[in-house]
């Protein structure tokens, strides 16, 4: 038996970092993202029992092969599918091993900005999901990820890209105490999202991070007696509704302004978020006719967003072309992640 399953990758407009325990616990938290056409990709084959079993991360170019057991340690390499894996036999296969093949590939590297573990994560389960006909729904896939990637692998992060990817599209979503998740899709006209997409460049630094790092300097930033990060923080989260609102009312010049605040407030939360490459690379755009910029994800490298007047895209493309790096294209999606059998 094969089944295979896409989950896409998210931008993160607004809000990010507020997803953080214990900021959300503490003063409740919210994200404005969408889903875009890169995706993780998973495909499972049920095998003979004597084949044991098999895990490729075909793009990190790795590969574990155990024999046939309910519980694999957590320890070398692809520990994410090792996870997945022991959760799926125990709480879903009445502890009994399974024969397996796990092929997977992203389109986006470690490190991007664009949420790829949490969305190789749930594109994972999702095969499972299908393989075994589970009753999983959106929320319950999201949960699981979340709790398979910050427990079972003590992980450091946010709450949002489990859920960006499971529902997609559009989400203003919002984090309470005791990990109490709402997502709120948005319905966005078509045209909106034609003129967002025309004055949005999507570049990736040539720089993959480590988002630990970052996300533990912001928990720690945010709980100490220094308030300046803290109020950043809060600054960070009242921006996500305003972002919100612009959106919805087909306000892209506003939401350009308020990605410009955003960044600076989201800088404030950690020294790690910025770089002198990034600021290298902002400075060179923000003269070619950019209006902002701002680093998808924890910061420090990956991906970065800019707002451009379509009038100046040419400008501005061509002073990135002068950085390592490359422009990617990108189109925002409707779909969550979908799982089939072949």
């Amino acid at each position: 038996m094969l089944v295979r399953s896409r989950s896409p990758l998210r931008l993160g407009i607004a809000g990010g970092g507020t997803d953080l325990s214990p900021y959300c616990d503490t003063f409740g938290g919210c994200v404005l993202n969408a889903t875009i056409d890169m995706y993780a990709n998973c495909t499972i084959e049920l095998l003979e029992d004597q084949d044991g079993i098999t895990f490729v991360g075909q793009d990190i170019e790795k590969t574990f092969h155990c024999p046939l057991q309910r519980h694999i340690p957590l320890e070398g390499d692809l520990q994410l599918h090792k996870a997945i894996y022991n959760r799926i036999v125990r709480d879903f296969n009445d502890n009994k091993p399974l024969p397996v093949k796990v092929y997977t590939h992203s389109d986006a590297p470690p490190g991007s900005g664009l949420g790829s573990s949490s969305t190789m994560v749930v594109t994972i389960l999702s095969a499972y999901n299908e393989l075994l006909k589970l009753p999983l729904g959106e929320y319950d896939v999201a949960r699981l990820a979340y709790e398979i990637e910050r427990v079972d692998c003590n992980l450091a992060g946010g709450k949002q890209d489990q859920y960006a990817t499971t529902f997609g599209g559009f989400n203003f979503m919002e984090f309470f105490e005791n990990g109490r998740v709402i997502v709120n899709p948005l319905r966005i006209r078509q045209n909106i999202i034609n003129e967002l997409e025309s004055q949005m460049v999507l570049f990736f630094t040539g720089v993959s991070r480590s988002s630990a790092d970052i996300i533990n300097d912001q928990v720690k930033n945010t709980s100490s007696d220094d308030n300046k990060p803290l109020e950043a923080m809060h600054e960070v989260k009242k921006l996500a509704y305003s972002m919100k609102e612009c959106l919805l009312k087909s306000n892209i010049d506003g939401m350009a302004d308020l990605l410009k605040e955003a960044w600076n407030a989201k800088k404030s939360t950690s020294n790690s978020i910025s770089t002198k490459h990034i600021e290298l690379i902002e400075d060179k755009v923000i003269s070619a006719g950019a209006k902002s910029i701002k680093i998808s994800g924890a910061g420090g490298g990956g991906f970065m967003m800019l707002f451009v007047d379509p009038i100046y895209r040419i400008d501005v493309e061509k002073a990135l072309r002068e950085f390592d790096g490359h422009i990617q294209p990108f189109r925002f999606t409707n779909e969550g992640t979908q799982s089939w059998t072949v």
